[in-house]
């Protein structure tokens, strides 16, 4: 009786995150790109990918997010679980949010708030892109994923390791395709860059704070804005639909000569290269929200970004994982 009582509890646990919609590049992003790469994984890259997840070390509570039971199919609860742990870097940075000295002590043990982005600080002149140095560290994405990698591909790694190192490569992969998660912006109103556009504010001047809106909050919410879910619609089938309109507009084949698996400097710069065109583009005003023309540039870009987030990881995952499993 305790321990189906337990197994009840990681049900309803797991049940509850994936019912609640919670709209952001970090979450409805990061799933849309878990789901593009589970579509590229072989079987055997899945099964073993799933099997180490449920390895993760207790107090990160990554591995109790999977469904043993329910209604829906195996193959159905694999893929919502590996679409959760995509967002798990994001779950832990809330741990802290949680009364309990424990939960300080797992976000502590497990954020690292400085590995979702690694910025290359720059500045516009006349259009173009003028590099800057003699900047503090703007983030350590690009280290970090060719260290989860580095574990992942170790044979002595332990299980709970690789665990870890699959939720953080999912993750970091996925934010280093939003251009401002590379963008070091220095202006004369950011001499020390602008945090990714989080200092760019698309609102008037003198707007109270808890409504201000900036430049990187609507890149990372431009997926649930420019698709609504339909009413009566679960989060799986929403986040299927977009996907599979991402993957029909961006296919495998016309990425696949781009994918430069293993290359994360420079799946930094394709992303980076994109501020200067895109992102900041001659019609983007400071203190005004983006034009229609300039949201629809946006949209298309981030279409192209997840899709090619979902292809790298998923044949990442697969020249690592697809073989026979070994005892560890």
């Amino acid at each position: 009786m305790k321990k189906l009582s337990k197994k009840v509890i990681y049900v309803l646990i797991s049940a509850i995150l994936l019912a609640v919609p919670a709209f952001a590049w970090d979450d409805v992003g990061h799933k849309i790109t878990g789901y593009i790469a589970w579509q590229r994984m072989s079987p055997q890259a899945r099964e073993n990918v799933i099997r180490i997840l449920r390895t993760a070390p207790e107090d990160s509570t990554l591995g109790i997010y999977y469904q043993p039971y329910g209604v829906e199919s195996d193959d159905v609860r694999k893929l919502e679980y590996f679409m959760l742990v995509a967002t798990w870097a994001d779950i832990v940075r809330d741990f802290g949010a949680e009364s309990g000295f424990r939960n300080e002590v797992r976000q502590r043990k497990y954020h690292r708030s400085n590995w979702h982005y690694d910025d290359i600080f720059w500045k516009q002149v006349d259009g173009k892109v003028e590099l800057l140095t003699g900047f503090p560290e703007g983030g350590q994405g690009v280290p970090k994923l060719k260290e989860f990698d580095a574990v992942l591909r170790n044979p002595s790694s332990r299980s709970s390791e690789k665990a870890i190192a699959i939720a953080w490569l999912m993750h970091i992969g996925g934010d280093l395709h939003q251009p401002l998660h590379t963008s070091g912006r220095v202006t004369d109103k950011e001499p020390k860059g602008d945090q990714g556009g989080n200092l760019f504010q698309l609102t008037p001047e003198g707007t109270p704070r808890a409504q201000q809106v900036n430049l990187h909050w609507f890149w990372d919410s431009i997926v649930n804005r420019n698709v609504s879910i339909k009413p009566g619609m679960c989060e799986r089938d929403y986040l299927e639909s977009v996907a599979k309109k991402m993957i029909k507009a961006n296919p495998f084949s016309s990425l696949q000569a781009g994918l430069k698996l293993g290359q994360y400097d420079e799946w930094q710069k394709e992303s980076f290269a994109y501020d200067n065109t895109v992102v900041f583009s001659p019609d983007l005003k400071r203190n005004q929200m983006p034009s229609k023309q300039y949201t629809k540039k946006a949209f298309k870009l981030a279409e192209r970004q997840l899709a090619m987030a979902g292809y790298r990881l998923g044949e990442t995952l697969n020249a690592i994982f697809n073989v026979s499993p070994t005892a560890k």
